[in-house]
């Protein structure tokens, strides 16, 4: 779509079923998309036919590595399969198991993202749990699972732009916050009338856009964290930031600036 006069340039067909996700390249005009289908296909936005094809087994998330030179994908209830964007034909040169005590079999793959430095991979599934994986080794590092998703519900996770934190929706209209590496709660927003099913941030600021009905646009603000406990969101200012550190996040005091996204 093109955002200049709000019209459909391409339309790209192939999937036979609903596409449950989408990531475009951070290099150049290609992207992925994945379907209930079962397959993963690569297209390039200057032509509408499809590039390349992976079967899969189940629900799939897909993710680009900063780089663009490796691709994710996620196949059947366990596996993570890394592959080469250049000779992506010949297979996964990597394959990561996760194992039952860190996900449930039953819960389907829902997410998955790099984080800014390719080093970590964050994993959300349709269940009360979020996996911080080691990208190079297929270790779990870290879980994050203080925030609701009662009904196994897609909720979108994400790291901040620094890498140094994770946000998640969830399914009381609540984002929490956690530390990447250590897990520890940070903060919780509160504003949206239902489940917060997306989550992005502006990759050249600290501020972020989430949705659920509505969208929510958050402004910045400094959260200073604060000795022997996690920081209180009444403290955090609505004013623009001041960096304290590395440590800049959006204000848990301020409401969202919403729009109505109901309708369409």
């Amino acid at each position: 779509m093109s955002l200049h006069d709000n019209r459909y340039l391409r339309y790209f067909k192939g999937h036979k079923t609903r596409v449950v996700a989408l990531e475009m390249s951070p290099v150049d005009d290609t992207f992925m998309s994945a379907s209930l289908d079962n397959t993963i296909r690569l297209w390039d936005l200057r032509t509408n036919a499809c590039q390349g094809l992976i079967r899969v087994s189940g629900r799939a998330a897909v993710a680009y590595d900063p780089q663009g030179l490796v691709f994710a994908a996620t196949t059947d209830s366990s596996q993570i399969k890394l592959y080469d964007q250049r000779s992506y034909d010949k297979g996964p040169f990597t394959t990561f198991v996760v194992s039952p005590a860190d996900k449930p079999a039953a819960a389907e793959w829902t997410g998955m993202k790099f984080s800014p430095d390719g080093k970590y991979l964050l994993l959300t599934m349709a269940h009360p749990r979020i996996l911080l994986m080691d990208s190079y080794e297929g270790r779990i590092v870290q879980s994050y699972s203080s925030f609701s998703n009662s009904k196994g519900a897609a909720l979108e996770a994400t790291f901040s732009p620094d890498g140094q934190f994770v946000l998640s929706g969830s399914d009381d209209g609540t984002i929490h916050v956690w530390e990447t590496v250590s897990g520890r709660p940070v903060t919780t927003f509160k504003g949206h009338p239902g489940p917060v099913r997306c989550l992005a941030f502006n990759p050249n600021r600290m501020t972020f856009a989430s949705a659920c009905t509505k969208l929510g646009l958050w402004l910045p603000a400094s959260l200073a964290p604060k000795k022997g406990g996690v920081a209180s969101s009444a403290a955090a200012s609505a004013t623009p930031s001041s960096p304290h550190g590395d440590r800049t996040l959006p204000s848990a005091a301020a409401a969202p600036v919403a729009m109505d996204t109901s309708a369409g």
